[in-house]
């Protein structure tokens, strides 16, 4: 596999608090690739670095051989990037499968005289919206629930329907955000099974999450975050033994496979 993210020396500082401190990452083409560590390590931030919502202090972000470090966060999604939020950001008021079309309208060509005079390749492209919302939100489990109002549906499915309309525009890289935060069991167990479907259609998948049991699993690599510094590095096996990652987070040798382990505030105190 080939590399699709790395950056260089990201850093992102607010005022004299470094939130994120020359964190180097390598993710290759079509893996699973974990971030994880304690509340205030710097997880989302670091999400929010690469999806440009924003500004690296310094640094290189480099997707697909290109520094994009620079650019605003619409041109990041049109080359290939979309995400989930830790905060849901759905429209709440609009129904499950209107949420998703919003993740194609990006890419639309229609111009704004197509919309006035209701033109033929305006009609062809909504159609062609519609379509493939409808088979984004089948992808997830959702298709049952196409027309009912986002804010109307239970907290685990409003976290799909999120996935959805990252999804729907097939990127080539998708940044989730502890999508498994608040699920129960049966539905981080769905969850893992999705991950694996869209890692399956060819999508490199950035992951934060706390929860082990759903990390171990999917990620063909995990990054370790302690405040706001990168800890370690490797597979799965690798990090469940790392002598650093022991050390910081759980003071013993454990297995952090086990769902009851989470990195969380509790364990360490890091930069937000």
């Amino acid at each position: 596999m080939a590399g699709l993210l790395a950056t260089s020396g990201l850093t992102r500082r607010f005022g004299g608090l470094v939130a994120v401190d020359s964190v180097d990452l390598d993710i290759e083409r079509g893996s699973v690739h974990g971030l994880i560590g304690p509340n205030g390590a710097g997880k989302t931030t670091v999400l929010n670095l690469v999806s440009g919502h924003l500004a690296a202090t310094a640094g290189t972000i480099m997707f697909n051989g290109r520094n994009i470090a620079k650019l605003p966060p619409e041109r990041r999604a049109v080359s290939g990037i979309r995400r989930t939020f830790q905060n849901l950001k759905l429209f709440r008021e609009m129904s499950a499968v209107e949420n998703v079309m919003i993740g194609l309208h990006a890419a639309t060509r229609s111009e704004i005289f197509h919309s006035l005079l209701h033109t033929r390749f305006q009609k062809l492209e909504e159609k062609s919206i519609l379509r493939g919302a409808r088979e984004a939100l089948d992808f997830v489990g959702l298709i049952d629930f196409a027309d009912q109002i986002a804010g109307s549906l239970p907290y685990g499915y409003q976290k799909l329907l999120e996935i959805a309309r990252a999804f729907v525009a097939k990127p080539a890289l998708l940044l989730l955000d502890e999508p498994a935060a608040g699920l129960n069991g049966t539905e981080s167990k769905r969850l893992i099974d999705l991950i694996r479907r869209i890692r399956a259609t060819g999508v490199t998948i950035m992951l934060v999450e706390h929860q082990m049991d759903v990390v171990m699993p999917t990620c063909d690599h995990i990054t370790v975050l302690n405040y706001g510094r990168r800890l370690a590095g490797g597979t799965p096996t690798e990090i469940r033994q790392h002598p650093d990652v022991i050390k910081a987070y759980l003071g013993k040798r454990a297995d952090l496979s086990r769902p009851q382990l989470r990195m969380t505030s509790e364990t360490t105190h890091a930069a937000p």
